[in-house]
């Protein structure tokens, strides 16, 4: 069916077709509409979940945790410094091979205080053993919450999934939205260790020198099984329903002499972009990294490379762009570019890619 929707609602429609069994969230800016919407489903008894309001976020997840392992479908939603509240228990929910999932809006963090767009709250989570999927549109923030759940119960990943849009810029924005009569795409979730009521046992939650390191084998083994896990995912959902993904979002790519590599809804500003700078001559293109972990191959040889990285590792650079260095042992430009919301335009990013230094780094809008 074909509608009108913000990035917040998509979200929400998607996780009432994936009947969850149980949400539990703390609403924080700007995802508060993502709760909202579910808890008017579950007030309406449009759909049969357990809404949990819980006290904090750190207990959101908590909750999330205590209910996946039981077996059940659950989701919750965040932002920013709510994320960061709940970083301890993200430990957790992997380590427990837990399929949860959580629609992060991705905002700023503090000081100052601000609710504008930024990676850096998803991507300090990035070791945590987390997927993490970045959308650019209205459209994929429900198609890809909807594979998200498919993709965390496979029972090859069994680990959670983050899908992260961009705060206001996609959160907030109305786009066209076409749902999709889901039939059987989300299998029932089935947990091989999920707590038994009727045949109780005793856990023992520490582990020793002997055998911790194999937890942590176990969990990087299910993260790269999850590549194949979400190329199957992506292949079937554009099989039923015609829209096509893959680890990333290429435009113009195949002859491009320079490739700007930009994550979330900066890359719809690079298509654009792209297509001012091919008629100065400039055989440019754009590619929009979706999966951040596990993080793709990336086919960029013989290619310059202009980073755009929403983010910042202090001390050490752009997150995008280290990434694709130590992946590929490409040397970058690396502009540092819209954090906090900062305005980023089509015309701006086409100067970027004129005016690239390849191995140096640029902050946007700061004279050093």
């Amino acid at each position: 069916m074909l509608t009108i929707a913000t990035g917040n609602k998509a979200v929400a429609a998607a996780v009432k077709q994936a009947h969850p069994s149980v949400v539990a969230a703390y609403p924080i800016t700007p995802q508060t509409e993502i709760i909202e919407q579910v808890a008017n489903f579950v007030a309406r008894k449009e759909i049969a979940t357990e809404y949990i309001p819980v006290e904090s976020e750190h207990s959101a997840m908590a909750a999330c945790i205590g209910a996946s392992v039981t077996g059940v479908r659950t989701f919750t939603a965040t932002s920013s410094h709510g994320l960061l509240y709940m970083h301890e228990m993200l430990h957790w929910a992997a380590g427990a091979r837990l399929p949860i999932v959580m629609a992060n809006v991705n905002r700023a963090l503090g000081p100052g205080w601000n609710t504008w767009a930024e990676h850096t709250d998803a991507f300090s989570q990035r070791d945590t053993g987390w997927l993490q999927v970045y959308v650019g549109t209205v459209q994929e923030a429900y198609d890809v919450t909807l594979m998200a759940f498919r993709i965390a119960e496979d029972e090859r990943v069994l680990l959670p999934v983050m899908v992260n849009l961009d705060g206001f810029s996609l959160s907030h924005i109305m786009q066209s939205l076409d749902t999709v009569d889901l039939g059987d795409f989300i299998p029932p979730i089935r947990l091989p260790h999920a707590i038994d009521v009727n045949n109780p046992m005793g856990y023992g939650p520490m582990t020793g020198p002997a055998d911790y390191f194999k937890f942590r084998w176990d969990i990087e083994r299910s993260m790269r099984d999850a590549r194949d896990v979400i190329r199957e995912t992506e292949e079937e959902f554009a099989r039923r329903f015609g829209r096509k993904y893959g680890p990333t979002e290429d435009y113009q790519c195949e002859d491009a002499d320079v490739v700007v590599v930009s994550m979330g809804t900066l890359g719809k500003e690079a298509e654009v972009a792209v297509d001012i700078l091919r008629k100065e001559g400039i055989k440019a293109g754009s590619m929009r990294l979706r999966w951040f972990r596990p993080f793709p191959d990336l086919d960029l040889k013989g290619k310059e490379v202009v980073v755009i990285d929403r983010d910042y590792s202090f001390g050490f650079g752009g997150v995008v762009a280290a990434s694709i260095k130590a992946k590929t042992g490409i040397e970058c430009y690396n502009v540092i570019a819209g954090l906090g919301g900062q305005e980023v335009t089509y015309d701006d990013i086409a100067d970027f890619v004129r005016n690239r230094k390849i191995g140096e780094e640029m902050w946007f809008g700061v004279s050093e």
